[in-house]
Order: structure tokens, then sequence, then C-alpha cells
């Protein structure tokens, strides 16, 4: 009897469970706002640069009456091949021949340009205000923009680490409380930034905060569940975050002053932020801490909210720790970082892992940021990116099911990896079949998540689960910090992006197969069993592919053919296996 059977003592999934994970999920509605709000926020409008006709030179200013602004912006700046004004260069001095519309292309080879040196004309058609026209970040200053959303991913990483082990020290729901608050003060006064500098250090702890909120809503949703409902709510969760793509859409479309969309997204956080005080904490971590008078008080009144108040009577501090017994001497002996490098068999699982959550982000979050160069409206890609994560959440559910862990997350790898490599061969024009192409990937990529969540907890053994949770979120967490910077590339091969961002899934899924399959396997406690069963796994290969030559195979790992527990594929409570190992 454990922690598990207390919580099944006082209501299981009763009210007070309910109404838990309806309060920690309305923060993961808006937290995709802040993920992806820059695709709107720093959305790049269509520019040119600043002519005298747009100063205050009474000359242009009159002749600008009589002669259309298009026509007359002809003379200042270069056309492209699709007749739009060039958008980083200006002629050196003004082209009054141009005005005669039989003056062609090839007459205008040779004259001299210049870049922009008085600014930029900003199209505030689709968007009235954006950092990039705020602050001019385009041009030789565009990459600027990719910095600023790897700043967020670099503080998204930071927080992990920081209220990581803060959530361990403190609790969960101070940590959790703090990063609403903090999301809620930093994420406003992002709107009013006075400078690019300043815009980044504010998206910088915004990040952090996003980090805590996201750990802690996890942990607390976790640990006040039983263990035949986390994997529901967890795919619940994940389809909150889905939603809240689809919630950014419109608001963005709605909203396209970048200050108002900032504030729209931020200020429920101060709501999020009031009524996180009524949450309690963990019960799990504060026995775990020696709090157990408290956590016994945190029992009761789940009790008596889910209508158990009697079972809720019962509980004792000494009735809480004597039941709790398994869950506190694994908390002490849980390992740190390099022990998931120590052995062969954990040095294996952690490489191929955290391959396959770094691809997976920086995949992810390559093709969630750059929805500008499909050629659509940037509202309704948002929409079909959102919408597309709901089937292929449920489908790799599905096949995790019925062909398995490994299969599925090294198909998902590949085939998404090959849907962003086709756009490599796809015209620019043919922008269906484009957009098609990177729905698809995206979807891939989001079925990914889902899968080698699940697969990294069956992966690692108890003492080190916690532990290898953390590090593969951290691989994660560098793969989107680095996915932006990825886009710099295109100034030299406008398909390189592309290349990068397909090739990373494929050789992960390559990397994957290498993996053990997990499906319908008891999870391992010790590092020993993860050992010992990858010992068996490989004696038993190599006999099935030399059967002719068992002899090689048993000097090879020093067993004999006949193994009454092989089968199991878990070592303990064999001892005859455990003394041939």
């Amino acid at each position: 009897m454990g922690f598990a059977d207390l919580l099944e003592k006082v209501g299981s999934m009763g009210r007070f469970q309910h109404l838990n994970i309806s309060m920690l999920a309305l923060p993961a509605f808006m937290m995709a706002s802040h993920f992806l709000i820059q695709n709107f926020s720093g959305a790049v409008p269509r520019h040119h640069c600043r002519t005298l006709f747009d100063t205050n030179d009474s000359h242009y200013h009159n002749l600008s009456e009589n002669v259309k602004s298009q026509d007359l912006l002809r003379i200042f700046v270069p056309m492209d091949s699709k007749q739009k004004p060039e958008s980083c260069v200006r002629f050196s001095s003004p082209q009054w021949n141009l005005l005669n519309f039989n003056y062609t292309q090839a007459n205008m080879t040779g004259l001299e340009t210049e870049p922009c040196r008085d600014g930029w004309i900003y199209d505030q058609t689709e968007f009235s205000s954006t950092i990039i026209s705020e602050w001019d970040l385009v041009c030789s200053y565009k990459s600027l923009k990719q910095f600023a959303q790897s700043i967020f991913m670099g503080g998204i990483l930071t927080g992990g680490i920081i209220f990581g082990g803060l959530a361990d020290r403190f609790g969960r729901k101070s940590i959790l409380v703090w990063s609403y608050l903090q999301m809620a003060i930093c994420g406003t006064c992002t709107a009013f930034a006075p400078s690019f500098t300043v815009y980044c250090i504010f998206r910088f702890f915004c990040g952090m905060a996003a980090s805590g909120i996201i750990f802690n809503c996890i942990s607390l949703n976790m640990e006040w569940i039983p263990t035949r409902s986390r994997t529901f709510v967890g795919t619940l969760n994940g389809h909150f975050y889905t939603c809240g793509q689809l919630i950014l859409a419109g608001l963005a479309y709605g909203i396209r002053n970048w200050h108002w969309l900032q504030i729209t997204v931020s200020a429920p956080f101060f709501v999020y932020f009031l009524y996180s005080w009524w949450l309690p904490e963990s019960a799990r971590w504060l026995v775990l801490n020696n709090k157990s008078e408290v956590a016994v008080k945190h029992l009761k009144r789940v009790a008596a909210f889910n209508g158990k108040k009697e079972e809720g009577d019962k509980i004792t501090p000494e009735l809480l720790e004597s039941e709790m017994q398994r869950e506190i001497l694994a908390a002490k002996s849980t390992l740190p970082v390099i022990s998931l490098f120590h052995t062969p068999a954990m040095r294996h699982i952690s490489i191929c892992l955290a391959f396959a959550w770094f691809s997976t982000s920086f995949a992810y979050y390559g093709l969630a940021m750059d929805l500008q160069n499909f050629g659509v409206s940037i509202y309704l890609i948002q929409v079909i990116f959102g919408a597309i994560d709901f089937p292929a959440k449920c489908a790799c559910v599905l096949f995790m099911n019925y062909i398995g862990r490994r299969s599925t997350l090294v198909g998902f790898l590949i085939v998404s990896g090959l849907m962003v490599l086709s756009n490599v061969f796809v015209p620019k024009d043919m922008t269906v079949l484009r957009t098609a192409f990177a729905v698809l990937g995206k979807g891939g990529l989001a079925g990914t998540f889902t899968c080698v969540y699940l697969f990294t907890i069956e992966l690692y053994p108890t003492v080190v689960r916690q532990t290898g949770m953390g590090f593969t979120n951290i691989m994660a967490r560098i793969g989107a910090m680095i996915a932006p910077m990825v886009q710099m590339t295109a100034d030299y091969f406008q398909f390189l992006p592309l290349v990068i961002y397909g090739m990373a899934p494929v050789l992960s899924g390559i990397i994957a197969y290498f993996l053990p399959e997990t499906l319908n396997m008891p999870l391992a406690d010790t590092v020993d069993e993860v050992e010992n069963s990858r010992i068996v796994i490989a004696w038993e290969q190599c006999n099935s592919r030399k059967s002719f030559l068992i002899d090689e195979c048993q000097v090879e790992f020093g067993m004999k053919q006949n193994h009454s527990c092989f089968g199991e594929r878990r070592t303990a409570g064999c001892p005859e296996l455990q003394h041939d190992l």
C-alpha cells in the first residue's frame, strides 16, 4: 500500500481532482500564446526604404500630390521581379526617367543603389504594429527576430534548471504561484518595453516563468490523481496546449497591434496568480520532505471536498509515513545526472533519447515559428498547425498500444523529417502542396512528443526516472533554443533551413531504432535491472542470428542456453540468471 492507495480512500478522481485539473488547465490555454506569440508580434510586414517624398521636404511633398505615390516610388526604389518595391535598397539618386513606363527592366541594370539610410516605410494593411516595424528589425538586422525567440527559449531552459531545483526544495505550489506572478508582470512589461534590449530581457523572464508553470502544473496534477488516470490527464494537458494555439490565432486576428496582443495574453496570469493560493501543496512532496502533519491536513481537506470526510479523519502522520515507506526510500535513493551514463545500458538509452528529444523540439519549433514563409494567411496556417495536433496525438497513442513504443517513435520521426525535406523540392509558388507537407511534418512531430514522453518514463528505472526526465527536457529546450537561429542559414542557401530541420528527425529516428521495446513490459526499479535486461536481450538476438553457432553466444555472454527466465526480460527473482550475469 502506498500514496496511490490513500488517494483511493479520500475520493480517487473525485470533485477535488476535477476542480484541481481544471484550475491547472486554464493557464495551459495561454501557454501556447507565449511560446508562439512572436509569429504575430514579430511578423514582418512589407516594407521599403524611406524616401525623400516620405519626409517633410516641401518640393517632394508637392510633387507627390500630382503623381501617384506608387509611380513616384519607382523613382527612388528598385522593383523586384514581381514589380514590388525592394525591401533593403534604394537608388543612390532619384531616377526620373523611370516615370516613363516604356523604360524596361533591362534598362535598369547598372543603376547605382545603396542601403536604406533613413529608415523604412511599413505596410500596415495586415499588421498595424509589430516589434519589427517598431525597432526596424529588417534587412541587416533581421536576424534579431530569431535572436529574440532564442532568448525566450533560453529562459525556458534556465527556468527548468532553477525552478526545478527550487520546487524540489520549497514545494510545487510556492514556485507555481511565483511563476504565475512573474509571467503576469514580465509579460505585461514586455508590451511597454522602450527598446529591443529591454524587450528581450522581459521575454527571457517570461520563458523562465513558463518553465516553472509547465513543470509544476504537471507535478501538482500527477501527484493528486490515481495512477490509472495519469495517462489520460497527461494527454488531456497536451490537448489544452493545442487548443491554446487555436486561441492565439483568434486573438492575433482580432488584435493587430503587438502591444495589446502581448497584454491580452499576459493579463490572465494575474487571475491565475490570485486563485492559485487555493491550490493545496502536493501531499506526496510534503511527506517526502518531513512535513507529514501538513500533508495530513491537505488530505483531510481533499477527503471532505470529495465527500469522504470519515475516511480522511482516519489518516494520521504515522499512518501516512508507514504507508509511504517505499516512496520515501525511492526518493532517498535517487541518483545524480552522471548515473545516466555510468553503465552501457543507461548510456545507450540516454544518448538515444537525447537525440530524440533534441531533434523533435528542434524541428517542431523550427516549423512552428516560420509561418510567414508558406505564402498563405498567417492566421489560417496557425489554425491548421494547431488543429493537426489532435489527430496526430490520437494516432500516436493507437500506434504505441498496437505496434509498440519504439516502432512508433522511429516511424513518426522519420516520416516527419521526410515531410519537411519534401518541401526542398517543391517550388515556392505551389503554396498548397508546401503547406500540406509542412502540416503533416508538424503533426508528426507533435505525435512524437507524446510518444517520446511516455517512452522515456518507461525506459528509465525508478531511481533515475526524474533525473532522466530532467535531462531529456533540457535537451529539448536546447533544441528549441537553437531552432530559430537556423533560419539565418537561408541567407546563404534558401533551402538550407528545411534540410537541417528535416534531417535532424530522420537521423534521430534511425538512432531510436536501437532503443529496447517497452510495450507490456514491467517498469524497472534499479539500474542493475536495466543492465541485466540489456544483456539478456543481446544474448537472445545473438542466439537467433547464430543459431548454428550457439557456442559463440555462450562464450560472448557467459550464459547457458536454457534459462527459464529469458522470456521475462527481467532478472529480478531469477538467481540462476543473475549468477551467470
